[in-house]
């Protein structure tokens, strides 16, 4: 058998959990996990392209979004709770893959995952960086424009996002680790600057905002109606991210099987209706629309146009009854945010960190530095990658790689439970995913419908991404698999055409994202364009070269 398809021993992965976590205490309680799935999800996303969401696609129906992306969410939370009860281990959606679906399907999620973690980063510390200029600007101060936006939205480098980046990266070498109460407060800060924001902004929500609440569609789909509306749940998914940070602390749950669907479940409860509340007082007190006028910084400071916005119209304009409600709040969201970035990143070396230690990634991504004992090269390598997308890639695009990545992630994960449903179905589940495979189909169902009302260009984006990941594994990750080589099959040649044939299935499906993409009269991309057929002409031969290796 092809190493391709070999699953890695669930006893094995037990054994790794034992080794490298040992002395964790089963002291969390259902409350416990809910109070930390609600500090995991409440966070950037909310805070930063809500607004964007709502005034490019669903209007005042942002809140309907919300409820769409909370449902794909529960059920792939279900799925996870499984998984973490059986696999206790660091890895993710990585690790339960390799268990369940074999090595080649593992490589593709820990790419994939790069998306969610890495990429969701920059989305993070992009809005950072419009938090940071609305906060200069309430002080009388301003970094010049051009060091603020990327050089698509017209500037030089988002040098605030390369600032905070680089700073939590540094944190991570370190292993500087922030004390459990300095993580409660976090939580605590996040879920009081959603309350104060409620509660503030009731009283000036003004009707003629929310009316209606799912605009006519503009003739383009995705812009407005009930096209739009699902297209910004897509989006928004991306403020549910980190709900899953609660499966991987099954290890350390009493009564996983009672308090892990607890956990996951009401904190994603809680954490939809105060997203539906917080929607509708935004979209109510200032109209959708406003959320992108202003630089490209303003588009993802949408709490601040809000604030700035609450309060009595006097000879037409608005004067904010709480100004210093804005800079406190403000201030808050940019604490949070370091939070989120430093946990994004410390989510992103530990796939790679597990990848690296299968000998599917270079050693260099598993060293542990001798005094900090942290994978500072990854870290530094991260660093880098994560700066460059902040720096040079707008906020919007990086948002909606984010959500695709993560989307794909979960049906992954919906799919795995199924596999192993049917290939180790006397495996000790702390918890079971019920009423199987209704739960899992659903969940595939609902993040694919998601996914494939993004734009062509996140999918083109998303394709490119998994392609090359699919040549860094032809070349060097299939000769230095350790699954393979522990049973002799790293030289087997189905690796080789398997894995090209996959790639040209990409390849092909990139010829028709492109020519849909671009065969739009409004469609002005150039760039993208050129990008597109470069990687199609180039991986058209590289693929083949590995194709005819594979026939040898």
């Amino acid at each position: 058998m092809s190493n391709l398809w070999r699953t890695k021993p669930l006893g094995q992965l037990l054994a790794e959990a034992d080794e490298s976590e040992k002395g964790l205490k089963k002291t969390l309680s259902a409350g416990a996990l809910v109070a930390l799935g609600i500090g995991a999800i409440i966070g950037a996303g909310l805070f930063s392209i809500t607004g964007m969401a709502a005034a490019n696609h669903a209007g005042p129906g942002i809140m309907i979004s919300f409820i769409i992306a909370a449902i794909g969410c529960a059920f792939a939370g279900l799925c996870y709770a499984e998984f973490a009860s059986m696999i206790p281990v660091a890895g993710s959606a990585y690790t339960y893959s390799y268990a369940t679906m074999g090595e080649f399907i593992a490589w593709i999620i820990g790419w994939d995952l790069v998306l969610e973690y890495a990429v969701g980063a920059a989305t993070v510390a992009s809005s950072w960086s419009g938090y940071l200029g609305k906060l200069l600007a309430n002080f009388g101060m301003a970094l010049p424009e051009n060091l603020m936006t990327t050089p698509f939205d017209g500037g030089l480098i988002n040098l605030p996002a390369v600032f905070i980046v680089s700073i939590m990266s540094l944190v991570l070498i370190k292993g500087t680790s922030e004390s459990a109460w300095v993580n409660n407060a976090i939580v605590v800060m996040k879920v009081g600057i959603v309350l104060i924001f409620i509660f503030v902004g009731l009283k000036y929500i003004r009707p003629e905002n929310l009316t209606p609440l799912v605009p006519e569609n503009t003739g383009k789909f995705g812009e407005f109606g009930w096209s739009g509306i699902i297209r910004a749940a897509a989006i928004v998914f991306f403020a549910y991210i980190g709900f899953d940070a609660v499966s991987t602390a099954a290890q350390e749950t009493k009564n996983p099987k009672k308090a892990m669907p607890i956990g996951i479940m009401g904190s994603l409860l809680i954490c939809t209706v105060l997203y539906i509340v917080f929607a509708y007082v935004m979209v109510g007190v200032v109209h959708y629309s406003k959320f992108t006028s202003g630089s490209a910084g303003d588009h993802l400071a949408p709490v601040a146009i809000a604030i700035e916005n609450m309060g009595d119209i006097v000879n037409g304009k608005v004067i904010p009854a709480y100004p210093w409600l804005n800079t406190t709040i403000i201030i808050a969201i940019l604490l949070g945010y370091a939070s989120v970035i430093l946990v994004m990143l410390m989510g992103q070396s530990r796939v790679f960190y597990s990848m690296s230690k299968d000998g599917l990634l270079p050693k260099v991504f598993s060293e542990v530095h001798q005094r900090f004992r942290t994978p500072f090269k990854s870290n530094f390598f991260f660093m880098i990658l994560v700066s460059a997308f902040a720096a040079f890639i707008p906020g919007r695009v990086v948002g909606e790689m984010t959500s695709i990545g993560t989307l794909f992630a979960f049906i992954l994960v919906c799919v795995g439970v199924l596999v192993m449903r049917k290939t180790q179905p006397d495996a000790p589940r702390a918890f079971k995913t019920p009423l199987v495979p209704l739960i899992p189909v659903l969940g595939i169902l609902v993040c694919f419908g998601m996914m494939a009302f993004l734009p062509f260009d996140t999918w083109i984006r998303l394709v490119a991404w998994m392609m090359l990941g699919l040549d860094i594994y032809l070349f060097r990750g299939i000769k230095n698999s350790f699954l393979g080589k522990q049973n002799g099959t790293t030289d087997d040649p189905k690796n080789y055409r398997i894995t090209a044939i996959s790639g040209f299935g990409l390849t092909l499906l990139l010829v028709v994202l492109t020519y849909l993409h671009h065969s739009n009269v409004d469609v002005n991309d150039e760039g993208l364009l050129y990008f597109s057929l470069f990687m199609i002409v180039f991986h058209t031969f590289y693929y083949g070269y590995y194709l005819l290796k594979g026939k040898k």
